[in-house]
């Protein structure tokens, strides 16, 4: 009785403590995918020729930073259900692992710097997934249950920013050392991670939303669709993964100087916040499937540029053009999940970013695995792109077969 009694007071407590602004949900969103997928996932891209350049790291141990960084994510994706109940609780825990795992390369010593620098990458793969799994079921769902469900898409212009920022600093800042570098976006991530603690708040501000008999049968009938989502969703890990980890590092190739190789990262991050923008203000009444393949197969066209010239335009077209439909892809496939699976929307997330993270493995292992060799006069790295050029357009076709919204579900701009 004192027991039932307690939970009564710590529930009104609850209740009424102070909810945050609609506003502020957003920008936490914004701000929390910034700081893991721009900062946490993708910061060791445009590090990376500065490392090599520092001699702080070689090629092989930056392939073998790429890989630990991909299982990480690999191991948060499968694990990230753990938090189904808690989103909350999974996005302030992955945040601060990734500010700690940022700054820590700038404290490692050379001698350490290769084994030390692949597990923190490991640690940022892992909290990159959670944040990205937790924060995008958390606020889809809270602004869901605002009736504000069309602001979701904005939440995605998130990760252009943080690559855009991250791409920026080792750009402009290109004369320090990547050290130097690792520490400061790692602080930036410590501030953003202070500002989305102010958004989550104590905990949502209403029950989940009632799903009707109708809505619930029509989504156990679209159960067996859900297969096909994953399955696209993890060609797209495979197709974006190449210009994603290698631009910067094939624009050096062409030009040594950190201002000219340097730009395009940030082209890469700018065109994924302006895309995004664009898509949440033109397309929100789009069925999501639809979206997805507009984006996937733009992202195969921006795959294919660098095999028909190997030079500095065609690299910032690339960037542009991925950069530019990666994260209209990611938005489109997690709104449609949440289409298909409106009260519990954490394990499909899961499912999908595994699939997405063993697309975004298998890519560099290709590489590797081809090795040095030419075949027909293309490298290791130009017939992989042609497997993303391909998997990409037969992704996009098969997203269009199916591509009107489901009879009776919620509109498309609430997705």
């Amino acid at each position: 009785m004192i027991e039932s009694v307690d939970l009564m007071q710590r529930s009104s407590a609850e209740a009424a403590a102070p909810h945050p602004p609609t506003w502020l949900i957003v920008v936490s969103g914004i701000v929390a995918l910034a700081a893991a997928m721009g900062i946490g996932r993708f910061a060791f891209t445009p590090l990376l020729p500065l490392m090599l350049r520092d001699g702080t790291l070689n090629a092989a141990a930056g392939a073998e930073w790429a890989a630990a960084n991909y299982a990480g994510y690999l191991a948060g994706a499968l694990t990230a259900s753990i938090f189904a109940g808690h989103p909350q609780l999974g996005v302030r825990l992955s945040l601060v692992g990734i500010a700690l795992s940022t700054m820590a390369p700038a404290w490692i010593d050379r001698d350490s710097m290769e084994l030390v620098g692949a597990v923190l990458r490991a640690v940022s793969g892992v909290c990159s997934a959670w944040a990205l799994v937790c924060a995008s079921s958390w606020c889809l769902t809270e602004l869901a249950r605002r009736h504000r469900p069309q602001l979701g898409a904005w939440i995605y212009c998130g990760v252009g920013l943080g690559i855009a920022l991250a791409g920026t600093i080792a750009w402009l800042g290109g004369q320090q050392t990547a050290s130097a570098l690792w520490l400061e976006l790692g602080t930036i991530t410590a501030a953003g991670t202070i500002i989305v603690a102010a958004g989550l708040g104590r905990r949502t501000s209403a029950p989940p939303p009632a799903v009707t008999p109708a809505h619930a049968q029509l989504v156990a009938k679209s159960a067996d669709r859900q297969w096909d989502i994953v399955a696209c969703y993890g060609v797209f890990g495979f197709g974006y993964i190449i210009p994603a980890t290698f631009l910067p590092a094939m624009a050096r190739e062409l030009t040594a100087d950190p201002l000219v190789f340097g730009i395009t990262w940030p082209l890469f991050g700018l065109a994924a916040a302006i895309s995004v923008a664009l898509a949440a203000h033109r397309l929100h009444g789009w069925p999501r499937r639809r979206v997805w393949a507009l984006a996937q197969g733009t992202m195969a066209v921006g795959t294919a540029l660098p095999l028909i010239s190997h030079a500095l335009w065609s690299l910032a077209a690339s960037a542009v053009l991925v950069g530019g439909t990666f994260m209209v892809a990611t938005m489109a496939g997690l709104q449609l999940a949440r289409e298909l699976c409106p009260a519990n929307l954490t394990p499909l997330l899961a499912r999908m970013t595994v699939a997405f993270a063993v697309g975004q493995i298998i890519g560099p292992v290709v590489i590797r695995l081809l090795g040095t060799g030419t075949w027909a006069g293309w490298d290791s790295m130009a017939w992989a792109s042609a497997a993303s050029t391909l998997l990409l357009a037969i992704s996009t076709a098969w997203l269009c077969r199916d591509a009107e919204p489901l009879a009776g579900s919620e509109p498309t701009q609430g997705a």
